[in-house]
């Protein structure tokens, strides 16, 4: 009933132009039906790495990745960018795609704010990509979305995720206990945020660091 729900939802979409963030090293683009054979060779080289931190109820089947639930799942992404609520990239370097990274659970009203998630190809982990990314997408919702808050949620023992964060020095709000289903386990978060108002402050020195040219 799920991937019939999905089709239809993907019937309905008509694409957007692709959106793109620029970073130093990276990109950030809303991927596409022509991203699935990169995209399905990182997920599948890496499952290992990748599955132990991935939201998921107990006994729920993995995620498909066959090439139709793809194409099913990136008209969705285009769906929630074209009403605001969600934001969908691709990690890039050149034209390799490494990773993802999404802007999600958008509210606007009083809250104005959003979670940041990411998932790296093994091979590029721990290389400053991801820090990148994520300075590239706290420019673009706070600068372009006016977003007033982004939050970060890690489990404390994913230290490659957690090294994103301490990098970044994005301030630490303690530990939400049993927070998230993780592959069928109820696991604890550190909570990580960053407000509109520490952005305007650290803005200077995180695009300095991660996104502009270096000087040679």
């Amino acid at each position: 009933m799920q991937r019939e729900a999905n089709d239809e939802m993907a019937s309905r979409v008509s694409p957007s132009a692709a959106l793109v963030l620029h970073g130093r090293r990276i990109l950030l683009r809303t991927l596409s039906d022509a991203d699935y054979d990169q995209w399905f060779e990182v997920r599948n080289r890496c499952h290992d790495w990748l599955l132990r931190w991935e939201p998921r109820p107990a006994n729920a089947t993995h995620l498909a990745e066959d090439r139709r639930s793809f194409a099913s799942r990136c008209a969705i992404r285009d769906r929630e960018r074209q009403l605001g609520s969600a934001y969908g990239f691709g990690i890039f370097t050149t034209n390799r795609l490494v990773g993802e990274l999404t802007l999600s659970s958008i509210q606007r009203g009083p809250l104005q704010s959003a979670f940041i998630g990411y998932w790296v190809d093994e091979k590029f982990a721990g290389q400053g990509l991801v820090p990148e990314a994520v300075v590239t997408a706290l420019q673009f919702a706070f600068d372009s979305l006016r977003l007033h808050r982004i939050e970060i949620n890690i489990i404390p023992r994913n230290d490659p995720s957690l090294r994103v964060v301490t990098k970044l020095g994005l301030r630490a709000e303690g530990v939400a206990e049993r927070y998230l289903e993780i592959d069928g386990a109820w696991e604890d978060h550190a909570r990580f945020a960053i407000t509109a108002e520490e952005w305007a402050e650290r803005s200077p020195e995180l695009v300095a660091s991660w996104l502009l040219p270096r000087a040679n």
